[in-house]
């Protein structure tokens, strides 16, 4: 049984799941599916079911993966061919709607010296459609983003990350929910790269390239070896940083004294070592942090952190799904601010403590808003188990929650990202062992690395 709207996406599950792709179903009207709607028509569709459940048989007569052929475009010069290529990839839903690089042979092959991997090397299976990515799927999405071989190890990393079987990135595919890939990337690499950490760093930004380019391919992976295309894979009804996701660099010359990076705080790599960090996202909120000046820098630290708690405090669904061993989100702190709050005192683990404690939800909310009912539903006994605290906390403990200090050096605001994450995913990034001429070629490129001089 299931939605007209919702075919698509059950051809692709049950495809990715080894089954015919054509399985039997009883396609009803969104009607029957809500609260307090009239079953009878399900009740009347009695015989369409045992007929799907007795007589039904697979239209399948082959079995294993499929090697189709290249694609060859002809044209009356290269800029026609270039717009024929973009066009046969949108109505062959290969592209997302932004002009693609043709991943030719000698593009994919660049790109692969970002990596001592064989090019068949299996990353993982992405479902929903349960389409294979290996080293070379993952470099031809690269390619076609626009990147280049240093941002493949990232983006590998990324990738593995993402199907971290503890992430459910099945569940994140196909939800109705904006939910996106969040990467933040700590270790000499995002220097490196042009990664962004400062001043814009959600893009668009022509000075740091790689974040753009390296979400844009993980989205790219996630329609096109996923099938999560919209209405058909996905039914994210809003969308939500569907182009580039978000790839950042968290900002370790910011940090304070005895502050660790998010690698370290979520086990993923020790102080110094090149890793990402992966969470999903289901949307992002701006919080004016600053206070007016004429508040003592005590007060001003304190008040901006109870507005950020305000945010954290809203009595979100989103919660529940990685209340036990996931985060309820990220929280983007630029310098300057870290920097201000560790001189007044605040270490780390005290704004968390604080932002913990501070974002509880009086059970007379909880009740009120519907949040009980999603609690008490939760798959994980023990989540569900805390339906009843008065106040409800947004997470387990406040380690979970994510302190990332990243974007420019102005005290004005926040950036919160609220998760639906089950987990936080991550590992080391692998170098090859070309790296340093793929960085000194980017440099003759692009020039050097760092801050540009901009006139």
């Amino acid at each position: 049984m299931t939605r007209e709207d919702f075919v698509g996406v059950v051809r692709n599950a049950v495809s990715g799941l080894g089954f015919d792709q054509d399985a039997s179903m009883v396609v009803f009207p969104i009607d029957p599916f809500l609260v307090g709607s009239d079953l009878t028509p399900v009740e009347n569709a009695i015989d369409k079911f045992s007929e799907g459940l007795t007589d039904w048989r697979s239209a399948t007569t082959e079995t294993g993966l499929r090697q189709p052929s290249k694609v060859r475009i002809e044209a009356n010069g290269y800029e026609a061919a270039y717009d024929k290529m973009n066009r046969m990839f949108l109505t062959s839903t290969w592209g997302d709607g932004l002009p693609v690089n043709a991943p030719t042979d000698e593009r994919v092959d660049w790109i692969l010296k970002g990596t001592d991997l064989p090019r068949d090397h299996l990353v993982g299976k992405v479902m929903p459609r349960g389409g294979v990515a290996t080293v070379e799927t993952i470099a031809v999405s690269l390619a076609m983003a626009g990147g280049r071989p240093e941002y493949l190890p990232v983006l590998i990393a990324a990738t593995a990350g993402l199907l971290d079987p503890e992430l459910e990135h099945d569940k994140v595919q196909a939800t109705s929910g904006s939910t996106f890939p969040v990467v933040i990337v700590n270790g000499p690499i995002a220097q490196e790269i042009r990664l962004n950490s400062g001043f814009g760093l959600l893009g668009p930004d022509p000075q740091h390239p790689a974040g753009a380019s390296i979400g844009r391919a993980l989205r790219l992976i996630q329609q096109n070896v996923g099938g999560a295309l919209p209405g058909v894979g996905t039914m994210a009804i809003f969308g939500g940083m569907r182009y580039t996701n978000v790839v950042i660099a968290e900002d370790e010359e910011g940090l304070p004294d005895g502050w660790d990076p998010v690698s370290v705080d979520f086990g993923n790599a020790k102080r110094g070592e090149n890793a990402v960090t992966v969470y999903i996202a289901t949307g992002a909120s701006n919080v004016m942090r600053r206070g007016v000046g004429k508040e003592s820098q005590e007060d001003e630290a304190e008040q901006s952190l109870h507005r950020v708690a305000a945010y954290l405090g809203s009595p979100s669904g989103h919660y529940v799904n990685g209340y036990w061993n996931g985060t309820p989100g990220a929280l983007l702190m630029p310098r300057i601010v870290a920097k201000q709050l560790s001189d007044l005192g605040w270490t780390k683990e005290k704004i968390k403590s604080f932002l913990w404690e501070q974002s509880k939800i009086p059970q007379a909310d909880v009740k009120r808003t519907g949040l009980w009912q999603w609690i008490d539903d939760a798959s994980d006994s023990r989540t569900a188990a805390t339906a009843d605290d008065d106040p409800w906390s947004i997470c387990r403990e406040p380690s979970q929650i994510m302190l990332t200090v990243a974007g420019g050096a102005h005290p004005t605001h926040n950036f919160w990202m609220q998760a639906w994450s089950k987990t936080v995913a991550g590992g080391k990034i692998d170098l090859p062992s070309g790296w340093a001429g793929l960085i000194a070629e980017a440099e003759e490129d692009l020039g050097p690395s760092g801050e540009m001089c901009l006139i």
